[in-house]
């Protein structure tokens, strides 16, 4: 018999803002490399928020965004920022504190 296993509660859930410019190309591939990392590191346990500084300028002061693209961990705690080229996933996950799957939050 196989064992249900449980959703993720909202404070295990991994939430996280990237800031955009547009669809500029380092934009575009910022959004797919996340999502990319994401999918393969803590799928079913993210939530990803994408926004465009253009189209949403006050978010982005809000949250003190200088340079797009950057990448907002909101949760758990504690809040990290990752600004840049995100090309190297290992960075990614290192700069955010992000555990991979197959290991625990």
């Amino acid at each position: 018999m196989i064992a249900a296993v449980p959703a993720p509660t909202d404070a295990e859930r991994v939430r996280l803002r990237l800031f955009v410019a547009g669809t500029a190309p380092r934009s575009l591939r910022a959004v797919e490399i996340l999502r990319r990392v994401c999918e393969t590191h803590i799928a079913g346990r993210y939530d990803l928020e994408i926004v465009d500084i253009y189209q949403q300028p006050d978010l982005a002061e809000r949250d003190g965004i200088l340079a797009a693209p950057t990448l907002l961990k909101l949760a758990p705690g504690p809040e990290r920022r990752l600004s840049g080229d995100l090309l190297d996933e290992g960075r990614v996950l290192r700069g955010l504190e992000i555990a991979s799957a197959a290991e625990p939050l």
